[in-house]
């Protein structure tokens, strides 16, 4: 990829003639990022996982230039029968083919193909053909044979195995078959299957990596809105995202329940769940701050969940945020430590109060009252949370499934206990986030 400041770009651009700018405008490999570059290594299948506008067509419509020319870098020699797979036969058209980061927009005129759209096929001056399908009709697939395929948007298909599974009998030519899927990441069976196997290179981009080529206006009114978001971070970052189906919460509750501020507020609370252990491989320090609204709903106001190795630095940081927030108390579980979780916080700042809380029953059964007002809406998220809704989401009867202890999970819990289910509220007060 060309590293140089855009200014010294732009200066170098403009002393060179129109054809050697044309030219130095095919020659991809300068241009493309890492992630947009074929893997090194014997993969068979190809998975870039991208968000919204990060380049995926881009690097797929290359990556086809690539091995019909036989670039060093993509193909040994000039691959000659590719298949392009599209969601639908509109999409192969208007994204794949036509598209501003389609095949044909990327061909300088010399090696641009011709477009046969009866026979949904392009034909390049060196005589290789690529054979357009849709994911609609996987019996098309059945027949063909080809040397390498492009498939777009798999995770979109609206017949993903059978499609899939119809194009691997087709990647029968030459001595090294392979196909490259670019998609926005859904946790659908294919992309989980695709992911498990061996033979797949995962490439991952998000949508700010390509801001050079994007409108301002959508950074700042589409990302500034949904980053963070379960819908940004599919969308936008290519994160693929998956519910437990034994857990507590939903994604699809907790994006339910996201507001952009919280309303007027007559208390707020930041909960501390103390780390079991000291050093550098103990638990987290659990930190979240809750308010209780004049309209009896809760709002989760931050995540400030973090690892500490000493018990003045979580105990610090726990101060500085209900400092920031000015609650009204620190909620403190002291199964672990006792009294001592009193007496760190005191030594920060005694006039803090806290109010401690002891855990009498396991953390599902603490956990399930809480993830039941979420259920009737009397639970909001202020914002995003993302690390903290991954918990939730992920958080089960056996805990999480990385074994690790639900700290974040754990302070949410005792802050939504401590406002919704025993403690009254006290004069509004209205915070903005």
């Amino acid at each position: 990829m060309l590293a140089c400041a855009p200014s010294t770009t732009n200066r170098f651009l403009a002393s060179l003639r129109p054809r050697d700018v044309e030219a130095l405008a095919g020659l991809w490999p300068i241009w493309a990022r890492t992630d947009q570059t074929p893997p090194a290594g014997d993969w068979t299948t190809w998975l870039m996982l991208g968000g919204r506008g990060a380049g995926k067509t881009r690097a797929g419509a290359e990556w086809v230039r690539g091995l019909v020319f036989g670039r060093e870098g993509f193909a040994a020699a000039p691959v000659g029968r590719i298949a392009l797979v599209a969601e639908t036969y509109a999409d192969l058209r208007e994204v794949m083919i036509d598209g501003v980061s389609g095949l044909l927009a990327v061909s300088p005129p010399a090696e641009r193909p011709s477009y046969e759209p009866t026979r949904k096929r392009l034909v390049w001056p060196n005589g290789a053909i690529a054979q357009g399908f849709s994911a609609e009709d996987p019996e098309a697939l059945r027949g063909p044979q080809f040397e390498a395929a492009w498939c777009d948007e798999v995770a979109k298909w609206r017949h993903p195995q059978e499609t899939w599974d119809m194009l691997q009998f087709g990647l029968r030519l030459g001595e090294r078959p392979r196909q490259l899927a670019t998609t926005t990441p859904r946790a659908v069976p294919l992309i989980k299957r695709l992911l498990a196997d061996p033979a797949t290179a995962v490439s991952r981009a998000t949508t700010r990596m390509n801001a050079a080529n994007l409108a301002p206006r959508f950074l700042e009114a589409v990302v500034g809105t949904y980053a963070g978001t379960r819908l940004g971070r599919q969308e936008l970052d290519g994160e693929l995202l998956e519910d437990d189906e034994d857990a507590l919460w939903s994604r699809e509750a907790i994006e339910r329940s996201r507001v952009r501020e919280a309303p007027e507020l007559k208390r707020i609370v930041v909960a501390v769940d103390p780390p079991a252990g000291g050093g550098k491989r103990s638990d987290a320090c659990g930190l979240v701050a809750v308010g209780l609204g004049a309209n009896d709903r809760a709002y989760v106001l931050a995540d400030e969940t973090a690892h500490a190795a000493r018990p003045e630095l979580w105990a610090a940081r726990a101060v500085a945020l209900h400092r920031r927030l000015e609650a009204d108390a620190l909620v403190a579980e002291v199964n672990q430590g006792g009294e001592m979780v009193r007496s760190v916080i005191a030594q920060v700042d005694p006039g803090v109060p806290v109010v401690a809380v002891r855990a009498t029953r396991g953390k599902w059964l603490r956990a399930e009252p809480v993830a039941a007002l979420y259920a009737q809406g009397r639970v909001a998220h202020v914002g995003a949370h993302p690390a903290l809704e991954d918990e939730m989401a992920a958080f089960g009867l056996d805990g999480l499934a990385n074994g690790r202890s639900p700290d974040r999970v754990d302070a949410l819990v005792w802050a939504v206990t401590h406002l919704m289910l025993g403690a009254r509220g006290r004069g509004p007060r209205v915070l903005r986030l």
